[in-house]
C-alpha cells in the first residue's frame, strides 16, 4: 500500500495495469495530479486484492461442491 501512494505509476504496473501506470505516470507528472494518481493507485491495488480473495472463495466452493 505504501509504494501506491508514494509511486502510483510504479504500484500500477508491478501489478499488471501497464496502461494505467502509464496514464498514472502521466497524471503525476503535474504536482495537483499527485493526489488523484495516489488514490487511483490505492482503490486499484484494493480492486486487484479483492478480486483475488473472490476467485479464492469461488475455487473453494467448487471444491466442496465436488465432494
Amino acid at each position: 500500500m505504501l509504494l501506491a501512494i508514494l509511486l502510483p505509476p510504479l504500484s500500477m504496473i508491478i501489478n499488471g495495469h501497464i496502461l494505467k501506470g502509464i496514464l498514472c505516470f502521466i497524471l503525476q507528472v503535474t504536482l495537483i495530479g499527485w493526489i488523484p494518481a495516489a488514490i487511483w493507485a490505492v482503490v486499484s491495488r484494493s480492486q486487484d486484492l479483492a478480486e483475488k480473495r473472490h476467485q479464492e472463495t469461488l475455487r473453494v466452493l467448487a471444491e466442496q461442491g465436488r465432494a
